[in-house]
């Protein structure tokens, strides 16, 4: 057995590897740099963590959020590692001892926030660990922190090609989740990476459902979908903190456990909310994207949008916080015509290029063609990041094929009403128009003289707005924010208006209540306690109480103490002994020698 596999097994619990680790592990143990893009969930700190004890002398975290580091120490000092943290959050005769371990060489990891790195003084630390005992590595945490495009872009982060020029012989290993290639550049570039080893693993995540929805009634619509995971951890994302707070506080009033978070709430609120979810078992997360980048709780079982996203990239890393355990979770969003009009809004009104704005107008795009698309979701995700994969099975357009219709009629008559009416309004009063409708707004211009006027009542409004939404995710239309959202016909649409190209259309999906398509896709298909006879369920949950206990005794997350799986390993083979506690996945011998005579208790 390799010293690698040996240190899983005796620190980690676990026997093998999994995709690329072994690989990275061993080029990174060797001395070389790498850049690691591997989905949230897929073992990126196990590639850091493991050459970090392997390697002689002490290994460098740069990690940009207090609670990612606070969680990852506890959880490698819960495994017997030497880690510490240093940060803001400490007092400084904490960060004095702190310091004096790491100078006397009783560390293994230590974990520092990318402005306390920079800071003079630990530089010069730092020069005096590497004359004595050595530094083993550094390692740079979500290494996306880079771009300056980036929602997550943290300005010191471009300073860290330092670590190469002041010491070219430590390796470097940089990880990331997010799989944008112009952001994969911007690593390379402004890290000074461009000899290191670039592994990609797959982006896939099989354990997460994706499914999008119509926007209809948003509150009911959510609603209906949490109805399926009552008692469970997730997060609802909104685009607004206005949005956040009402969705939070109604969703307590549905008697739901929900806390909001956004950068307007006091730093104090912010942190204390995060550490509920973080410790508490089933706290909905309400936030906007200021929450979630470096969140390591594994048991989240679900992820819903309120609103859109801004893009691909941005959709995958959100979602990506589900089912980091490898359990079942899902990922949920409600679309519609208005979240065009506003990301489009917020494009143009940005003091990026003209340059940026075209690469944001096309990631924007390519999300809506994702939300549109008739062929599995996971496959078109994938798809967009590069990666060829076959139909999943497990999304909403796998579960419940859409049906297609020829809607290049409908579709002419939605553009003829555009240009008839100067391309000057909205999908709206475009609709009321086209249906016939003889409001103030349609007398007030005299459109009910137009040809076009109740030219479509054969569909209904909700019809209208998911022919006007596919137009725009086709391309044959756009949304003109400075204009407010007025629809614009593009060069792309004169064929179809001409007759000389046919259009297919997804046929809309009614939404229904209660136990209707939406919730139907949103039944869970596994849990922990799946499969499970009375007694072990029972045991099962027994030992959950015990970790409960235990994790608030300790003051940290009760993931860190044992994951889910590991209970139900534990519920299941009911060990009798320290060494039977060694072969159950996630307990090595740090914990089995912390937790033996308390789990050995609990077995009947």
């Amino acid at each position: 057995m390799s010293p690698a596999l040996q240190t899983l097994r005796r620190v980690f619990g676990f026997d093998a590897f999994r995709g690329a680790q072994a690989e990275i592990i061993g080029h990174v143990v060797a001395g070389g740099d790498a850049l690691v893009l591997m989905p949230t969930g897929g073992g990126k700190s196990l590639c850091y963590q493991l050459p970090a004890l392997l390697r002689s002398g002490t290994a460098v975290v740069v990690s940009p959020l207090i609670a990612l580091m606070q969680d990852q120490v506890a959880a490698l000092q819960q495994a017997g590692v030497r880690a510490a943290f240093l940060n803001s959050t400490l007092e400084a005769a904490v960060a004095t001892e702190i310091e004096r371990q790491l100078r006397e060489d009783q560390l293994d990891l230590i974990y520092v926030a990318p402005e306390r790195l920079l800071n003079p003084r630990f530089l010069a630390l730092l020069d005096f660990v590497a004359t004595r005992q050595g530094i083993a590595l550094f390692a740079i945490d979500e290494a996306h922190c880079v771009s300056q495009w980036g929602h997550d872009f943290r300005p010191e982060y471009i300073q860290l090609a330092v670590l190469h020029q002041r010491w070219p012989d430590v390796p470097r290993i940089a990880l990331t989740a997010t799989a944008d290639t112009l952001t994969r550049r911007e690593i390379v570039e402004r890290l000074g990476l461009e000899a290191a080893r670039v592994f990609v693993a797959s982006f896939d995540r099989p354990n997460i459902r994706y499914s999008v929805v119509e926007r209809d009634n948003p509150r009911r619509q959510l609603l209906d979908f949490l109805a399926a995971h009552r008692g469970e951890a997730g997060i609802v994302y909104c685009l607004s903190r206005r949005k956040v707070d009402e969705t939070a506080a109604w969703l307590c009033e549905q008697g739901l456990a929900a806390l909001p978070y956004h950068a307007g709430l006091d730093a104090a609120i912010r942190q204390q909310h995060q550490q509920r979810f973080q410790r508490e078992d089933g706290v909905v997360m309400v936030a906007t994207i200021a929450f979630g980048m470096g969140i390591d709780k594994p048991d989240v079982r679900f992820v819903a949008h309120l609103d859109l996203p801004k893009s691909l990239e941005a959709y995958y890393q959100e979602t990506g916080r589900a089912g980091r355990d490898g359990e079942p979770a899902e990922a949920w969003m409600t679309y519609g015509l208005n979240d065009v009009v506003v990301h489009r809004g917020r494009i143009e009104e940005s003091i990026a290029g003209e340059e940026q704005k075209r690469i944001e107008r096309g990631k924007l795009d390519a999300l809506l063609a994702w939300c549109e698309t008739m062929a599995c979701r996971r496959r078109s995700l994938l798809s967009y990041f590069g990666e060829e994969s076959g139909p999943c099975g497990n999304c909403d357009t796998c579960l419940e094929p859409p049906v297609a219709w020829d809607g290049t009629i409908p579709a002419q008559k939605a553009m003829s009403a555009a240009l008839r009416t100067g391309q000057r309004f909205g999908a709206g009063h475009l609709i009321d128009i086209l249906r016939g409708k003889l409001t103030d707004k349609v007398q007030q211009f005299e459109h009910q003289r137009l040809p076009t006027f109740a030219a479509g009542a054969d569909l209904d409004d909700a019809d209208w707005r998911s022919v006007f939404r596919q137009l725009l995710a086709a391309g044959l239309l756009r949304a003109d924010a400075e204009a407010f959202g007025a629809l614009r016909l593009t060069d792309a649409a004169r064929p179809v208006l001409k007759g000389e190209q046919s259009l297919l259309l997804r046929r809309r999906n009614p939404a229904k209540r209660g136990r209707g398509k939406e919730s139907t896709l949103a039944t869970r298909r596994d849990s922990p306690q799946t499969g499970l006879d009375d007694s072990t369920r029972a045991l099962f949950e027994l030992l959950r109480q015990w970790r409960a206990e235990t994790a608030r005794f300790q003051g940290v997350p009760a993931y860190v103490i044992l994951h889910d799986r590991s209970l139900r390993e534990l519920a299941l083979r009911r060990p009798l002994n320290r060494e039977d506690l060694l072969d159950i996945p996630g307990i090595g011998a740090a914990k089995a020698d912390r937790y033996a005579e308390a789990l050995l208790a609990l077995m009947p």
